[in-house]
């Protein structure tokens, strides 16, 4: 299946606006984050399991126990954002 990940704030700017990952059937929004950690580089430094990142699944607040549907939109954001 294939979900969409936005990045928000520092983390936009570590990695850019977006971009779309291909997961197994049934995947969670924390195997979603290992999968992108796995990648290594600012991935890794900035999705790490020390730090605190926020998600959203379909544009609401969401636990990393939830599962992933195609065509998701995942969103991951540091605690507190400005604006």
């Amino acid at each position: 299946m294939k979900v969409h990940v936005r990045y928000f704030a520092s983390l936009r700017e570590a990695l850019g606006p977006n971009e779309a990952v291909e997961l197994p059937a049934g995947a969670t929004l924390g195997a979603l984050r290992d999968v992108l950690v796995a990648r290594g580089g600012r991935h890794a430094e900035v999705l790490a399991r020390g730090r605190a990142v926020r998600c959203s699944l379909d544009q609401r607040m969401a636990d990393e126990h939830e599962a992933l549907a195609d065509g998701a939109e995942v969103g991951f954001f540091p605690p507190v954002t400005g604006g």
